[in-house]
């Protein structure tokens, strides 16, 4: 489990394929000193577990369905990616419930200074069937950081971001039109599990009163 605070942005240096299976190794300095074959880490949102380390970088294998949930099927040598390692067990939360589990992609818009301010608005635009769990207000992992939501409009989602996220991730490096990996709030979907639960219930004890005659 992460929590979306970002500690290092890597580097991708490669990303091969054989036989239909592809791996992908990032160049990092601080965090791969804490890694073991089998270590998971965050890299952009996206949990994977290392398989081979060395003293500066770390190389992941992707599944089938990882490459094709993700950003990693578009991404080439060269992209800056957002690295996090789990949490503790005797950690804080700084950021909100982020799995590594992505949900799907969006697509990034822009990313704007505030006119007479050192903050950003981050523009994204995301999938129809991910809209329904993103709230004003609410948490939204993006590129593996955790972000409140400012915004929402259909598809169009902007979350408000300080100079310290900007010069801690890879958003400055991002370029319109570019993948995001998405992950929504898990409590959301929860949610709306138990709430399709109840619908359900409901409706089969009415269906249930009115076959008893009443």
């Amino acid at each position: 489990m992460f929590t979306g605070i970002i500690e290092e942005v890597g580097r991708v240096t490669s990303l091969t394929e054989e036989q239909n299976n592809h791996r992908l190794t990032v160049a990092a300095t601080r965090l791969v000193k804490e890694l073991t074959q089998g270590s998971s880490i965050a890299v952009s949102g996206v949990c994977l577990t290392a398989i081979e380390i060395t003293r500066r970088s770390f190389s992941a294998d992707l599944a089938a369905e990882t490459w094709n949930r993700t950003s990693f099927s578009r991404i080439t040598p060269g992209a800056h990616v957002n690295l996090e390692l789990p949490m503790r067990a005797d950690g804080r939360f700084g950021g909100h419930i982020v799995q590594g589990h992505v949900d799907g992609t969006g697509i990034f818009v822009a990313l704007d200074r505030i006119p007479g301010a050192d903050d950003y608005r981050l523009h994204i635009r995301i999938p129809p069937d991910l809209a329904r769990y993103v709230i004003f207000k609410g948490s939204l992992s993006i590129e593996g950081i955790s972000l409140t939501v400012a915004k929402v409009e259909g598809t169009d989602v902007t979350a408000a971001i300080i100079p310290h996220t900007v010069e801690m991730t890879n958003l400055a490096s991002l370029n319109e039109g570019d993948a995001v990996n998405l992950e929504v709030d898990l409590i959301a979907k929860y949610v709306e599990k138990m709430m399709a639960g109840n619908a359900t219930r409901s409706r089969l004890t009415l269906e249930r009163l009115v076959a008893q005659g009443f």
